[in-house]
């Protein structure tokens, strides 16, 4: 987010004080719900590790992963300490892991519905009253970031969410071959949103997501 307003230029410093504020806003307050409603759907499936190893709360210093935080406010992309799912505790486990997996990117969609929302009708408001201007331009980015997180972890690679999604549709011993690399394909992954190469397409996915919704919702209050 941070290195976005940086690199597209600004006219007001409130536009960057208000991003970064909106960054962290999304790490210690809407991070930990996206990592808690994991927790959450595996405790209702049937699994309760993620509640057992203090997991399913909502206190950010339980879920914040420090070098996926300094992520998430310089490009808009990061990630927290991932829950812990033991699948064989599911009645179904390819069904359980993804139901949990999509809990997550659920949550930062709801999150960006509440605040589109309260931007609405914020921005009812003069627009003359700078306070207002300012609380009207932090919702806006606290809702691209809740959008950009969900698109971002539905990406079917591993570690992201959408990766659990591959278990319903390749085989088993597919998959777990494709685990192995994990780590490498990570690397690759956040080097091309550096580049701009996948936040390109991301934003995109993102902003089209973000006009639809807010015209939906948006639409009683014109």
């Amino acid at each position: 987010m941070l290195y976005t307003i940086l690199r597209n230029g600004f006219h007001n410093p409130i536009t960057l004080i208000t991003g970064i504020f909106a960054s962290l806003f999304v790490v210690f307050c809407t991070m930990p719900v996206h990592e808690c409603a994991h927790a959450f759907m595996a405790n209702r499936l049937g699994d309760s590790t993620a509640r057992l190893s203090g997991r399913m709360s909502l206190n950010p210093m339980r879920h914040i992963d420090p070098m996926g935080a300094v992520m998430l406010v310089l490009i808009g992309f990061g990630y927290a300490k991932p829950v812990p799912v033991n699948p064989r505790n599911f009645k179904n486990p390819k069904a359980g892991m993804a139901l949990t997996a999509l809990a997550g990117p659920g949550a930062n969609l709801l999150m960006a519905v509440v605040f589109i929302f309260l931007q609405n009708l914020v921005g009812m408001l003069p627009a003359s009253n700078v306070l207002a201007s300012a609380v009207y331009t932090f919702l806006l980015y606290a809702a691209i970031i809740n959008l950009q997180l969900a698109v971002f972890n539905l990406i079917p690679i591993p570690p992201l969410d959408g990766s659990r999604l591959l278990q319903l549709l390749i085989p088993s011993k597919y998959y777990y071959k494709f685990l192995r690399y994990e780590r490498y394909i990570v690397l690759v992954v956040f080097l091309l949103l550096f580049l701009g190469v996948l936040s390109g397409p991301i934003s995109e996915a993102v902003l089209w997501l973000y006009e639809k919704l807010d015209f939906i919702i948006g639409f009683p209050f014109r």
